[in-house]
């Protein structure tokens, strides 16, 4: 059977939307620096490639990989744009996998770009012609699973389901901060980086090359201090800005070859995909989604959770990966190792891209093996991949 390798990776830092380093850059920017770098680290010349899948979440639409192509000068590459929510860079790399394992393409350049920032608004008009701002939900609105809040839908009601306690995710929170900071103070995300030269609104011109979420510092007091959310829940409530991810601007990308190409070209491939699912879920659960997305995906793959050395759980809301942990008896010190959504940030579209550039990174410093990345989406779907370090 033909095998998906990943033959090159790469991301920008991960800014905070706003009030970031990267909030003059737009997710059509932040596409344009990363897919050539992530090329020609694969050595591979532009005209094999095949096709660009780039997720893209809150930007309007308009198919960004094929806008990009045409502004980096791949006429010939077409693009594809797709969106899974929280999930969707991870669904690009599946559906470069998918192609080239179907024999269909050879070479694909796959992730996802996110500028939250600068995510485009959208109208709506009645029958006089009257426009109002609409966002679309992400399913169909109940008492219990709110649409356009996630905090209830996914981070209270995960909490609520396995029986957490602030605490429990508070203290999640201070260990993601923990292994982030120090996998930056570490040089750990050096290689993967695409630094980038930014001008900033004075005209100044800043090197960004380290993702700013990340909170020095932090600790079980200072979250503790934190305001719910939700204060109507009283002592029931979990959900703080604290242990919930970042809003994030960022992107990442992979290039993924069939095996017989990397071979053919003398290309050293960096990692097997195994296998990738994607899974549906009651709204009102959605933070429960990694729970079946993940043995969903090992059994795809004949792995057992026993077989993995490593797991990335996106901190959606720091109920998640909490919750996985517990209900598939994952030992939380092999997750996370380098922090996730509530500390490194949660640049939506780009996060599930990211999170395999990072889980080949560690991979490879660890001197092991296998790997799984998982997340929760928006609207009751998960989504899970098992790679393994070649």
């Amino acid at each position: 059977m033909t095998e998906a390798v990943i033959v090159s990776t790469g991301r920008t830092a991960i800014g905070r939307t706003r009030k970031g380093t990267l909030v003059g850059l737009d997710a059509f920017d932040l596409a344009e620096a990363v897919i050539p770098v992530v090329l020609e680290r694969s050595g591979i010349p532009a005209q094999d490639v095949d096709d660009i899948v780039l997720a893209e979440s809150m930007q309007g639409g308009g198919v960004i990989a094929r806008n990009v192509a045409v502004r980096l000068g791949l006429n010939d590459v077409p693009g594809l744009a797709d969106n899974r929510h929280c999930a969707a860079g991870l669904s690009a790399v599946s559906i470069a996998a998918g192609s080239i394992r179907a024999g269909m393409d050879q070479v694909v350049i796959a992730g996802g770009t996110e500028s939250l920032t600068n995510a485009a608004p959208s109208v709506k008009f009645d029958a006089e012609g009257n426009q109002t701002l609409w966002r679309p939900p992400s399913h169909p609105e109940t008492p219990d699973a709110p649409a356009f809040d996630m905090s209830i839908t996914v981070g209270e009601n995960t909490a609520r389901e396995m029986g957490l306690t602030r605490t429990d995710v508070d203290e999640w929170a201070v260990y993601s901060h923990a292994r982030a900071i120090a996998s930056i103070d570490a040089g750990a995300f050096t290689e993967e980086i695409i630094p980038l030269d930014v001008t900033r609104p004075d005209g100044s011109v800043v090197r960004f090359d380290t993702d700013e979420h990340p909170r020095r510092g932090t600790t079980l007091e200072r979250l503790a201090s934190l305001k719910l959310i939700h204060p109507e829940l009283g002592e029931a409530g979990t959900v703080t800005a604290g242990n919930a991810a970042g809003l994030n601007d960022a992107a990442a990308a992979v290039t993924v070859t069939s095996d017989a190409y990397a071979a053919a070209h003398g290309i050293t491939p960096l990692a097997r995909i195994r296998s990738w699912s994607a899974v549906g879920i009651e709204p009102a659960r959605t933070g429960m989604s990694p729970t079946l997305a993940i043995p969903k995906a090992l059994d795809r793959a004949g792995l057992t959770l026993a077989d993995i050395d490593l797991f990335e759980i996106n901190e959606a809301f720091c109920s998640v990966p909490v919750a996985a942990v517990r209900k598939l008896g994952i030992n939380p010190e092999i997750v996370n190792v380098n922090g996730s959504g509530a500390s490194l940030g949660h640049p939506i579209a780009a996060t599930g891209a990211r999170m395999i550039v990072t889980m080949l990174g560690e991979l490879r410093r660890r001197g092991a093996t296998l790997g799984v990345v998982s997340m929760c989406a928006g609207g009751g779907m998960g989504a899970a991949m098992v790679l393994e370090l070649l």
